[in-house]
């Protein structure tokens, strides 16, 4: 079962990684007006959401599913990680759905809000593993 663990841990920093990144990228997507730079956000935001991010999130949850279905459940600490997870798969896809406004040029936020954007997932990393390593209740 550490295995299983280690390869959670694993893939959750996989998708962390990406869900820093992403709104960095539509930062500088925002930012840019000329066609080439435009072209090239495109795709790494593309390759970033689709290559990188949604596996590491399917991953995530898959393996922390298999932990919990094996170990059983542990307390209200992991209602509340639950419910964190939810709040960033939510936050995953509504990424997704600005890839897809920026992909149709049809982008209605301004590169500073991006930069707040960009913060959201922080927040969520810290409190999940304040909740993991202290499990305060």
């Amino acid at each position: 079962m550490l295995i299983v663990k280690s390869l959670h841990i694993i893939f959750m920093v996989t998708w962390f990684a990406g869900l820093f990144y992403l709104p960095r990228l539509l930062v500088y997507h925002a930012m840019s007006d000329d066609q080439a730079s435009i072209e090239r956000f495109k795709v790494m935001e593309r390759k970033l959401l689709y290559g990188i991010m949604t596996p590491g999130g399917v991953l995530t949850v898959a393996s922390g599913l298999w932990l919990w279905l094996s170990w059983g459940f542990y307390g209200g600490w992991l209602h509340a990680k639950l419910l964190l997870v939810l709040v960033l798969l939510g936050y995953h896809f509504w990424c997704g759905k600005l890839v897809a406004d920026f992909r149709r040029d049809r982008n209605r936020h301004s590169h500073v809000w991006y930069r707040w954007f960009n913060e959201f997932p922080v927040l969520i990393l810290v409190a999940v593993v304040f909740l993991v390593v202290m499990k305060p209740f």
